[in-house]
């Protein structure tokens, strides 16, 4: 599912004549909040709910350079969701279906007014829900990676 589309802002561009390494960051960022809109977590949605969702962790592997006026899109993967959490992994792709980027996530809701995480109000969790699941058979190759030197 194409959650994001956005193109290569020439400020995003470095001394190296590509998207900087941050602008990735930046548009797996504004995927995330694609995603709260979708599900309902818009800013009047975050105010009427007193509930938000924060980023646990991201990593965030680069395969191909982008360029300043590159339209570029961003699909979800939902890998696993609980009462709270989400596990996401994002895909950035060229006009062309190039592989750009990927990010996977965890994200957890959260209770505004106290700051401690929570489970998703109900018309969130409906929204979650409906969200299409990955299955063992289409989990994306580049999901699940760790770093370290391979010897």
């Amino acid at each position: 599912m194409v959650i994001l589309e956005s193109r290569v802002a020439s400020n995003w561009v470095d001394y190296n004549g590509h998207m900087n390494d941050a602008e990735y960051a930046r548009v797996f960022s504004l995927a995330v909040e694609a995603l709260m809109e979708h599900v309902g977590l818009d800013e009047p949605g975050r105010t009427r709910h007193c509930y938000t969702i924060y980023t646990l962790e991201t990593h965030l592997c680069y395969r191909r350079e982008a360029h300043e006026g590159q339209p570029l899109s961003v699909e979800l993967t939902l890998l696993d969701r609980d009462t709270k959490r989400l596990h996401v992994f994002f895909k950035l792709h060229d006009a062309e279906g190039n592989l750009l980027a990927t990010s996977e996530q965890m994200l957890m809701g959260m209770d505004s007014d106290s700051g401690r995480p929570a489970p998703f109000p109900t018309p969130v969790e409906a929204a979650v829900a409906a969200l299409p699941l990955a299955s063992p058979s289409d989990w994306p190759e580049l999901a699940g990676r760790t770093i370290a030197i391979r010897r």
